[in-house]
């Protein structure tokens, strides 16, 4: 365990981004029974999420993970997880063959329902009430009742997160992953695309590969493994009450496991080091991911992993650059610079999302162009580095939503009105959500291409 360390010594720290509960003992009342639920996630899938990472680490994995800006009560529904799934298992079979290495799979899903603000108050039309925080806060009607935050929220939250879970498991083992599936997907949305020439090439590339197989008699039927994925949940760990109350021991191991998602991250407004939730996360021995901004500097990065990764183990640590397209190259190099030189052990990963958003027409979104030019960028740094590119970190969604600009099959300012359904942050839709793969897989390609081979493709 860490020192000096136990699931309640965060509150003996600074926070930040904390709801102002007016019912202390509601909320105190709220966590115990939380605290009696049974886990989501279980100890043993954490460390073999943090085992994919540690591949990552070192060269040898890519990192997808994507989902939701924030989850919403209202929209939960099976056809939406299985969208959301559907688009995401294309991704990574895209990237998969791009990296010609395994993709490890990371959902913001089952479990993100907290959102930082940059300010407690929101005015519209000169009345001023608190900020929506997300769902398991307080709700997005602009009224009084509405935006006071209720402890029972988090009740909701986690019967949510227990059903989304259920039907991601049975997704993924079930035979809704099969590999012939994901092919047959990807196809149709190769035909129908507007850049169907440029992604042909790829697309006809795993159709050979997966003719060759069946071919030498490699099925889902031969081969159970090609109809199933390892598919992991993470989110945001904003609301502390919430993640202590479902926090537990390891029976076989005796170390603590947050259970609300297999993966926590730490965002840029509550990464100070000596505040709430780096203390949180350093106990926990789930793998954590720390969100870096441009007003992170080298040293304090290296002060936060020696707190959160002291024994330097590959996979408990990734840090998410979420820096803009024109801020990437000002402050990603010095940042690894300084990481590869004390020899620490990280998954790099790409947001591309937070630090590229504007306003159009009253409605905030994100230019795909934007979003393509800061991923570019990571890439090549990390090439110049000799450093490992290690993952994508994106906000979309399974529908053909109007949030986010640009695209193969653009969506217009004009347009963001039709489909604008996110409660939060714009997120990428379905088509560009695998545009985006097919870019990336091409980036993936020529840093293969640049480096030794490296351990055979796994999906």
């Amino acid at each position: 365990m860490a020192k000096d360390w136990t699931p309640t010594s965060w509150r003996n720290k600074p926070i930040e981004q904390v709801p102002d509960y007016p019912d202390a003992a509601a909320l105190a009342d709220t966590e115990a029974r939380l605290s009696t639920f049974p886990p989501l996630v279980f100890a043993g899938e954490a460390r073999k999420l943090t085992r994919a990472l540690g591949e990552v680490a070192e060269g040898r994995s890519f990192l997808l993970q994507g989902g939701d800006c924030a989850e919403s009560f209202a929209e939960h529904g099976a056809d939406n997880i299985r969208d959301f799934f559907r688009a995401f298992l294309q991704m990574a079979v895209v990237l998969t063959f791009g990296a010609s290495q395994p993709v490890v799979k990371v959902g913001r899903i089952a479990g993100q329902f907290a959102k930082p603000r940059s300010s407690p108050m929101e005015t519209v039309n000169g009345v001023s009430l608190p900020s929506y925080r997300g769902d398991i806060v307080n709700g997005t009607g602009f009224d009084e009742a509405s935006r006071i935050p209720n402890p029972e929220r988090q009740i909701e939250a986690y019967r949510q997160s227990a059903a989304t879970l259920n039907l991601l498991r049975a997704f993924a083992q079930g035979g809704y992953a099969n590999l012939d599936n994901v092919h047959q997907w990807m196809l149709g949305f190769v035909s129908g695309s507007p850049a169907a020439e440029r992604y042909g090439a790829l697309a006809d590339r795993i159709s050979e590969t997966m003719n060759f197989m069946r071919a030498i008699g490699i099925t889902a039927d031969t081969h159970p493994a090609l109809r199933e994925t390892d598919f992991f949940t993470s989110h945001e760990a904003l609301l502390l009450g919430y993640e202590q109350a479902l926090t537990r021991v390891d029976s076989t191991s005796g170390d603590w496991y947050a259970t609300s998602g297999h993966m926590i991250w730490i965002g840029d407004r509550t990464r100070q080091e000596a505040n709430a939730h780096v203390e949180f996360c350093r106990g926990i021995k789930n793998p954590i991911g720390l969100k870096c901004g441009p007003s992170m500097d080298a040293d304090g990065l290296l002060r936060l992993i020696d707190v959160l990764n002291p024994e330097n183990k590959a996979g408990r640590l990734t840090l998410i650059g979420r820096f803009g397209h024109d801020k990437v190259e000002q402050h990603l190099p010095r940042l690894i610079r300084a990481v590869e030189k004390e020899g620490r052990k990280v998954v790099w990963s790409c947001d591309p999302m937070h630090g590229n958003t504007i306003t159009l027409n009253h409605y905030k979104t994100r230019p795909f162009d934007r979003i393509l030019s800061e991923v570019q960028s990571f890439f090549d740094i990390h090439r110049a580095e000799g450093s490992h590119a290690g993952g994508i970190h994106i906000e979309m969604t399974g529908k053909d939503v109007t949030e986010c600009t640009g695209g193969s099959r653009p969506v217009l300012a004009e347009d963001l009105s039709d489909r604008y359904h996110t409660h939060c942050d714009p997120r990428l839709n379905a088509n560009q959500a695998l545009e985006l793969a097919f870019l990336v897989a091409e980036l993936l390609k020529k840093e293969v291409e640049t480096q030794a081979p490296k351990q055979a493709s796994g999906f």
